[in-house]
Formats: structure tokens, C-alpha cells, sequence
């Protein structure tokens, strides 16, 4: 099976490397998010995507935001994915699942 995801720099582009120090320089100038674990930090990158990151023993993920450090989210319900903006969790899923679910309702009753 293939990995979609490494550790390996020697995988890393010239444009991923380049990703990566701008991460990096995150980190330093801003420290880590907030509620974002600092056991384990490594950085990632997704092979398919081309996307760098970092992770961590909790794997949660921190990624560029424009120029902000900001941890990157995953709906463990829908699978959708994004910033804190686009991707707003709580113990039900994410805007997504709740959109679906209001949709389903609404044919439903119809």
C-alpha cells in the first residue's frame, strides 16, 4: 500500500521545502496554536496534495493560513476539512453534517 503521507525531507520539493521553512518561521515567530499539543511536533507532508505541515502525538494538524500558524481541521463525522472558518467542530460534526442534517429534515417533512 502506498503512503500518502511523509516524514522523509528528501521527498520534499523545492516548493514543499520552501512551505516548510515559512512553517518553521511560524512556529518561531508565533509559537504553536492555541489547544495545539506540543508533544511529538514533526512536519509532514501529504504526497498527493503537496501540502506541509505539522503534527503531532495527538495527531492534529497545524498548517499556513496566509500568514498565520492555525490548526487545520477534520470532521470525524462528514470528513470535511478546513480552518476554524470553514470547518466549525462541536460534539454533533462540523457546519457541514448540520447543513446535511437540516437538509435531510427538510425533505423529509416536505
Amino acid at each position: 500500500m502506498r503512503e500518502i503521507t511523509t516524514t522523509n525531507l528528501e521527498d520534499f520539493g523545492y516548493g514543499e521545502r520552501a512551505d516548510l521553512i515559512r512553517l518553521l518561521t511560524a512556529w518561531n515567530d508565533q509559537g504553536l496554536p492555541e489547544d495545539f499539543e506540543a508533544d511529538g511536533v514533526h512536519a509532514m507532508m501529504n504526497k498527493d496534495s503537496g501540502n506541509v505541515f505539522l503534527t503531532n502525538d495527538e495527531f492534529q494538524v497545524a498548517m499556513m493560513n496566509g500568514d498565520k500558524l492555525e490548526i487545520f481541521y477534520v470532521c470525524g463525522m462528514c470528513g470535511h476539512e478546513g480552518f476554524a472558518e470553514e470547518c466549525r467542530l462541536d460534539d454533533h460534526g462540523c457546519n457541514e453534517c448540520m447543513e446535511y442534517e437540516d437538509h435531510e429534515i427538510i425533505e423529509v417533512n416536505k
